[in-house]
């Protein structure tokens, strides 16, 4: 298991930007894909965006594809996710995420294995 802390989260405007920061002190954070997922009130956990361990094969949710960015610093053992053009449906809690056993597609929550406690992302219209 690996620690992860996320913060970053606020009551923005749409159209507003925002970056979303996950820490951990693992000293083995730099082997493990990342992802950050997203749940609404009354809905599932959504994939958002995943990152392999060395940050050069990247993936986006649909709805967030042009509008979002996730990177790593495996120095500072932060991933992060940089929130651009938000909008109202971008609101929920935001959740990073570890794949420590690596096995199974990054889309999938299933297939992470350390979780953040989540920070929260209001998006007024």
């Amino acid at each position: 298991q690996v620690q992860l802390v996320e913060s970053g989260g606020g009551l923005v405007q749409a159209g507003d930007s925002l970056r979303l920061s996950c820490a951990t002190s693992s000293r083995t954070f730099s082997r493990y894909p990342l992802g950050w997922f997203r749940q609404a009130p009354g809905h599932e956990r959504e994939f958002v965006a995943a990152i392999n361990w060395s940050g050069d094969n990247i993936a986006y949710g649909h709805s967030v594809k042009g509008r979002f960015t996730i990177s790593r610093d495996n120095i500072k053992n932060t991933v992060y996710l940089q929130m651009n053009s938000v909008k109202s449906e971008d609101t929920g809690v935001y959740y990073c995420a570890a794949q420590i056993s690596n096995i199974g597609s990054n889309y999938y929550a299933s297939s992470y294995d350390s979780w953040g406690q989540g920070t929260q992302v209001t998006v007024s219209s």
